[in-house]
């Protein structure tokens, strides 16, 4: 569907997901890594993350507060479509999104996975688990329709840039310059030779430096995980600010939407460690969440996709039964 065809009735948030209790964690985890080969040492060292945040992720509560500030922006710009979430590895599910249109009776649905970066950990897979759950849920499941790339777009770039300019305000210190460290998720050597990964990031990271007024900026990685002899994206974000000693950095998570166990933990409190060690004064950027000019890009976008008058027929039905 292009944007000039308009004929969507709800929108759902994609995202990854996380546990909400610590009873949750290792269930969770079973399900991200379920057929992956990963060492028994490196699964408890992970629950280890989750009980150092008190056995939680706050992905699933920021993803909601994303969705219901979404709904009332469309709702004042006149498009009163229901937005769900649906998640990965956590509740609710992306089939139980699927179910739930379908119950309602919405044929066709916009679809915004929260990754602002694609490659096939951070796109296709989404996009095959949302085919596969309209597989499972059968008969005249929702059809879903995604917007391009927007990792360029003025609202996440500026939005981004609000977070990272109060961060730089947190760390001026008299210790000139500092340095601006934009990170993402690595991934292996092999999966990024099919997607624009890298670009889409360094692309990201040069518009959002540009509007802060910088001329120089770091993109690093982190969150590596899978066979340590495999060759990932590099360099990683701890080498990245031991390089930096004594010196002071703002690190900015711009792969990442909202705040889950890789920015808490691997920003906060690994990489903010190693900063210590080398006596870098490290401030972290806040996740752009729900920030206001976000909400409202997705909302600008999704509004391309939805029809008033879908919503409004769909409406009058449900009133006539």
């Amino acid at each position: 569907m292009s944007g000039t065809e308009r004929g969507c009735e709800a929108v759902v948030l994609i995202g990854f997901g996380g546990p909400t209790t610590a009873d949750e964690v290792r269930p969770f985890l079973d399900r991200v890594l379920a057929g992956r080969p990963v060492p028994r040492q490196r699964y408890e060292e992970v629950v280890r993350h989750y009980e150092v945040l008190g056995g939680r992720s706050p992905y699933n509560e920021i993803t909601t507060r994303q969705a219901a500030a979404l709904q009332a922006t469309l709702q004042r710009m006149g498009l009163p479509a229901p937005v769900l979430t649906g998640f990965r590895y956590a509740a609710p599910f992306i089939e139980d999104a699927v179910r739930e249109l379908q119950q309602r009776g919405i044929r066709d649905a916009f679809g915004f996975v929260l990754a602002p970066h694609r490659c096939e950990a951070s796109w296709d897979r989404y996009l095959a688990e949302v085919e596969a759950a309209r597989q499972r849920v059968g008969g005249d499941a929702t059809q879903f329709h995604y917007p391009p790339p927007w990792h360029d777009k003025p609202g996440f770039v500026m939005a981004v840039a609000e977070r990272t300019r109060a961060a730089l305000e947190l760390s001026a210190s008299g210790r000139e310059p500092t340095e601006l460290i934009f990170t993402a998720h690595s991934i292996p050597l092999s999966m990024r030779g099919r997607s624009e990964y890298v670009e889409q990031l360094n692309d990201s990271a040069r518009r959002i430096a540009q509007e802060l007024g910088r001329d120089s900026w770091t993109l690093a990685f982190q969150s590596r995980s899978g066979n340590p002899r495999d060759p990932w994206l590099e360099p990683d974000i701890t080498d990245v600010v031991r390089g930096l000693a004594g010196g002071q950095a703002v690190v900015v998570p711009l792969g990442f939407t909202c705040d889950h166990v890789e920015v808490l933990y691997d920003l906060d409190i690994e990489a903010a460690k190693v900063a210590r060690q080398a006596g870098v004064a490290m401030v972290r950027a806040e996740t752009v969440g729900d920030h206001p000019g976000f909400i409202e890009m997705i909302a600008q976008i999704a509004a391309r996709y939805i029809s008033p008058a879908s919503i409004r027929a769909r409406q009058n039905t449900v009133m006539r039964q």
